[in-house]
């Protein structure tokens, strides 16, 4: 039998901790912990994640605030933004909801964010970081995964682990997260040459392609960890209504794999959650708390 991996559980169960470290940093003397989110146009998806950080960070005690700016803004007001949250003692992290409208340059706003403040993980001190398997701030993403397939005590050393998908924000950093804890990494991408012949040798299959329904059972090979990490609603053309779905067509992979994320419900809440864990993380680095980002996870 397939083994859910419940990022809602788990989410709930690091977010009861960290509301305790909050209430603890408090008690001492320090300021609530705060996260500033960056949010450009009316791009539908980026509203429903941005509204739900606000709730998750409402929950543990994080201040947030969020800065709903218009989609024709330029490049340099955005800049200007970023520089005035830098040096701004009462902000711990900073957050660039993406994707930005096409005037605007993300990666070099990214990198204009302090690395201590950058709670996605993406700027390219952060990145350096992580390729030299230094702990710190890392993608929230990549980061749940690990901690979901940790939660259930899956072996990465020595498996095979193909990556479907070369995205900074999923795709290189969880590859680069999997050599760290010695899997043996395959990256693979729309120029790659016999995908599913690839897939089936991967003892965990991390899919980040950004396709509806693109993997069936065809791909996975038996007893294999399916990670979907593809979130899409589709138009239900009989009832009019819609549906979530994710890169995997999960009813004809499960009875297949040894374990899976489902959608709704994997992935998603674990992203989440891991900017809650960076971003306290980077609250008691501030109030020169000896921690690290191991101590704020179960």
């Amino acid at each position: 039998m397939s083994i859910k991996l419940d990022g809602k559980k788990l989410s709930l169960e690091i977010q009861e901790r960290l509301k305790k470290d909050v209430l603890k940093g408090i008690e001492q003397g320090c300021r609530a912990p705060s996260l500033a989110v960056i949010r450009i146009g009316d791009d539908p998806a980026s509203g429903v994640y941005v509204n739900n950080k606000e709730r998750a960070c409402e929950k543990i005690g994080i201040m947030s605030v969020v800065y709903h700016l218009n989609k024709d803004i330029s490049n340099k007001e955005v800049g200007n933004l970023i520089d005035k949250l830098n040096s701004n003692y009462e902000i711990d992290g900073i957050l660039l909801q993406l994707p930005l409208p096409p005037q605007l340059d993300s990666q070099q706003l990214i990198s204009r964010i302090n690395p201590s403040k950058d709670v996605d993980g993406l700027h390219e001190t952060n990145a350096g970081r992580l390729i030299q398997g230094k702990i710190g701030l890392s993608s929230c993403t990549p980061a749940g995964i690990i901690n979901l397939l940790r939660s259930q005590n899956i072996q990465i050393e020595s498996k095979n682990v193909v990556v479907i998908g070369r995205s900074l924000l999923v795709g290189k950093p969880i590859s680069i997260m999997m050599l760290n804890l010695n899997g043996t990494v395959t990256i693979t991408h729309s120029k790659t040459k016999d995908l599913k012949g690839i897939c089936l040798d991967a003892d965990i299959l991390i899919v980040a392609a950004g396709k509806p329904n693109f993997i069936d059972s065809s791909y996975v090979k038996n007893d294999a960890v399916i990670i979907d990490v593809g979130i899409h609603r589709l138009k239900n053309e009989k009832s009019g209504g819609t549906k979530l779905c994710g890169d995997v067509i999960l009813e004809d992979v499960i009875p297949k794999v040894s374990a899976y994320t489902p959608v709704p419900g994997g992935v998603g809440p674990m992203t989440v959650t891991m900017l809650l864990v960076n971003t306290i993380f980077s609250w008691q680095k501030c109030f020169g708390m000896k921690v690290s980002i191991e101590d704020l996870l179960p």
